[in-house]
Order: C-alpha cells, then sequence, then structure tokens
C-alpha cells in the first residue's frame, strides 16, 4: 500500500482514505486563486525545518513554472485561510514574489487538519524521523488514537508507528542527529535497547565517527548489554578505557592503543610518522 501510495498527489491519496470518502463531497469545496496576505501558516505544521537552499530552487521554479500543485487550506473564523498542507509552496511562492497561489479549500476541522497534514508529508517522505514521531504523538494525543489505529490511518504497520515514537526517548543529541540527518533511523534504532543514556551518547559518537552501520550498531548494543550483565568492575574499567582508546583515535586520525593491567596500571601507545604528525596530535590532544 505505502509504495503504491507513493507519487500520487494529496487529492488523489485523501480520494483513497477511509477517512475522507464518506464526507468528500461535503468537505471539498473546490480550487481558487487565494491572496497569499490572506493565508497563514498552519497551526498542525509536522515540519519545522525548511532547508534554504531547497527553497530556493523551489522559488527559481515557481517564478518559471508557476505553482503546479495547488496548496491545502481550511477557512478561518477570523477571517482569511490556514494551511493545511503545502507550507514549503507558500514560503517560496513569497520568495518568487507570487500574489496569489492556487488553493484546495477543505471544510475540516482541528484533528482533520492534524490529520491531513501528517499524511501528505508521510507520503512524500519530506519529514524527517523525529518530526515524524513528534507529528505520530501528537495525532495520539490529540486525536485520542491508538497506535495500531493511527498506523492504519497513515498506512504504517503498528510496529512501525512505535518504532517512531521510540526515538523519542533517545538524548537530545542523538535526536539532533537524526534531525541533521547525520545518523539513520536505522543506525539510532538500536540505542533505544540501552538504558544507559551515557552508554547511548558514547555509541552515537562511535557512529560519526567510524561511520558504524546499522548492523555494525546492532552488534555493538547486543554485546554491550551481554558484557554488563557479566563484567566486574575490572572489566568495565577497562572497557571505559577501551572507550576512551576510539576517543582519542577519533580525535587524533591516527594508531592508538590503550593497555591495561590494572586500576592503576597499564601502557598508552600512540603512532605518528614524524615530528609535524607528532605536533599535530599533541595540539588535538591538549
Amino acid at each position: 500500500m505505502e509504495q503504491q501510495s507513493r507519487g500520487k498527489g494529496l487529492n488523489s491519496l485523501l480520494s483513497d482514505s477511509d477517512l475522507v470518502v464518506s464526507r468528500k463531497v461535503a468537505a471539498f469545496r473546490g480550487v481558487k486563486e487565494v491572496e497569499l496576505s490572506q493565508i497563514v501558516a498552519g497551526s498542525f505544521q509536522p515540519r519545522f525545518d525548511f532547508d534554504n537552499g531547497a527553497m530556493e530552487e523551489l522559488a527559481a521554479s515557481i517564478r518559471i513554472h508557476g505553482v503546479i500543485q495547488p496548496i491545502t487550506v481550511r477557512e478561518r473564523e477570523s477571517g482569511g485561510f490556514e494551511i493545511i498542507s503545502g507550507e514549503r509552496r507558500f514560503r517560496a511562492s513569497k520568495m518568487a514574489g507570487l500574489d496569489k497561489i492556487p488553493a484546495f479549500i477543505r471544510d475540516v476541522d482541528d484533528n482533520r487538519s492534524l490529520e491531513m497534514a501528517l499524511i501528505e508529508n508521510i507520503q512524500r517522505e519530506n519529514l524527517n524521523p523525529i518530526e515524524i514521531a513528534l507529528s505520530y504523538q501528537r495525532m495520539i494525543q490529540e486525536c485520542n488514537l491508538i497506535q495500531e489505529d493511527l498506523g492504519k490511518r497513515v498506512g504504517k504497520s503498528r510496529s512501525a508507528v512505535t518504532n517512531y515514537l521510540r526515538l523519542l526517548n533517545l538524548p537530545t543529541e542523538v535526536q539532533s542527529g537524526l534531525i541533521l540527518g547525520v545518523i539513520s533511523m536505522g543506525q539510532a534504532k538500536p540505542l533505544v535497547a540501552l538504558a544507559d543514556t551515557a552508554r547511548q551518547i558514547d555509541i552515537y559518537q562511535r557512529i560519526l565517527d567510524f561511520g558504524l552501520s546499522a548492523r555494525e550498531v546492532e552488534s555493538l548494543v547486543k554485546k554491550g548489554n551481554i558484557f554488563e550483565a557479566n563484567a566486574n568492575d575490572l572489566d568495565r574499567y577497562k572497557e571505559d578505557m577501551r572507550i576512551e582508546e576510539l576517543t582519542l583515535k577519533g580525535k587524533t586520525k591516527v594508531p592508538v592503543h590503550i593497555q591495561i593491567q590494572d586500576f592503576d596500571k597499564g601502557n598508552i601507545t600512540i603512532k605518528f610518522k614524524d615530528a609535524q604528525e607528532l605536533e599535530e596530535i599533541l595540539s588535538k590532544i591538549s
């Protein structure tokens, strides 16, 4: 179902939805040109990060071709219109210097507006994992849905919805990585199984430093959980020093080896090829 939905316009997607079919005639009022000055941003917009470069490209396209696909709005009680979906097109149209924009006008309440805004963005794959997770959370809270019902609304399995919601339990640093796209959901998902925040952040940093794959992260988390269940104090200290070893490798970009013999005894080996590289290593460590 998900693959079949990709590439369709919002009107087609919503026309196929059981949520809309029963009220389609009453909810849809047609398409008209609306003054940009009469439109305000949607209060239920799932996206909170708009890439400036991409917006400039869209604005340039709109200057040449106009707005090919109308945005979707609803009428406000105080006058004018509120965006349900299409805020990127709205913003880019402003940048392009347009006065009007074509818009689908629908009569919908807050819950339906939130659903429609989320569904279009999900189907277009425009949201990052945290934006999706926050949107799911909001729909559950504001529309009084259970995860299974939410999955049906957005064309996802219950487990897929659960996996997104669990991302919100990750540390801020990891969530920021997902928002910025420096870590994928596949790499981040295994970290949810760790109860130790410091451990989550440590593995996240290793993902950034060494480009660990999702499978490698899963293996690291699994080994870590087994280790924690069976390790003694010296084992844990050695593991801490192994993490320090990896940190030094990441900072210096040269081979580093820390060998621990006891709590207060061991060796550190750092390899360098010449005096200049040694100076660079020492400056990075300091």
